[in-house]
């Protein structure tokens, strides 16, 4: 058993050994994420981009606590919803790699729509 189906049987057991599962809907856990995700963008907001990647033992440990709320809500929604988040990321880079070619996106920030096709 990997690791991310080990922890969605955690957060399972963890959320039913507490009777949240009656709160854990997909729209409630879809909130959750954002709430958290929020919170990790807090610790970056103001900072420069290199400060971004030089953060000191607290906000590190800050934001990895942040990491591991989004971790939690989205593995559940994915639970909930029957989603392999590992299997949707593949398929996503599927979907990246054919909207995104590398010789058509190295070393732009465009977005897709913005590419001239050959």
């Amino acid at each position: 058993m990997d690791s991310l189906t080990k922890l969605t049987h955690k957060l399972r057991e963890f959320a039913q050994e507490r009777d949240w599962e009656q709160f854990h809907s997909p729209k409630n856990l879809a909130m959750a994420l954002i709430v958290e995700a929020a919170e990790l963008v807090e610790h970056f907001q103001w900072l420069t981009p290199e400060q971004s990647c030089q953060l000191d033992a607290v906000q590190l440990e800050e934001v990895r606590q942040e990491i591991g709320d989004v971790l939690i809500y989205l593995t559940r929604i994915a639970d909930r919803l029957g989603i392999d988040p590992v299997d949707a990321a593949h398929d996503k880079m599927t979907i990246n790699a054919a909207k995104y070619p590398a010789k058509i996106a190295f070393g732009s920030a465009a977005k897709s729509t913005q590419f001239k096709k050959p």
